[in-house]
């Protein structure tokens, strides 16, 4: 999906794009004392569009799920569209493992050196 190479991924001041490295993404990382995180959100499941509301509660019920590992809330920007994420400090199997609980197509995997990837769900 071409959606997902168009968004800004934006968490704790610092942004990311798939495919390309952020030094401040891995500034924040590094300040959080993590080797790699992930993007993952709650919203849109299977990307299909869901009231606000509905996407914030879920969006809740995750962080609580996440509450043990660090977490920065943050938001992705596409063209006219808006969601919440959370940048979470684990590693990409836990990240995958939330995302599919949530039914989540991709996640997006914040490598040590800042590079952003996608990295998709089997269903």
């Amino acid at each position: 999906m071409r959606s997902f190479h168009q968004t800004r991924y934006e968490a704790g001041g610092a942004t990311a794009r798939i495919g390309r490295r952020s030094p401040s993404m891995r500034a924040l990382l590094q300040a959080q004392g993590q080797r790699q995180g992930a993007i993952i959100t709650a919203w849109n499941p299977l990307a299909r569009r869901h009231p606000e509301g509905w996407n914030r509660r879920a969006q809740m019920r995750l962080e609580a799920l996440a509450r043990r590992v660090p977490l920065i809330r943050g938001a992705g920007y596409g063209q006219g569209w808006r969601e919440e994420h959370c940048l979470i400090g684990c590693s990409t199997r836990k990240a995958l493992k939330l995302a599919r609980r949530f039914r989540q197509l991709a996640i997006v995997v914040i490598r040590r050196d800042g590079l952003a990837q996608l990295k998709w769900l089997r269903h």
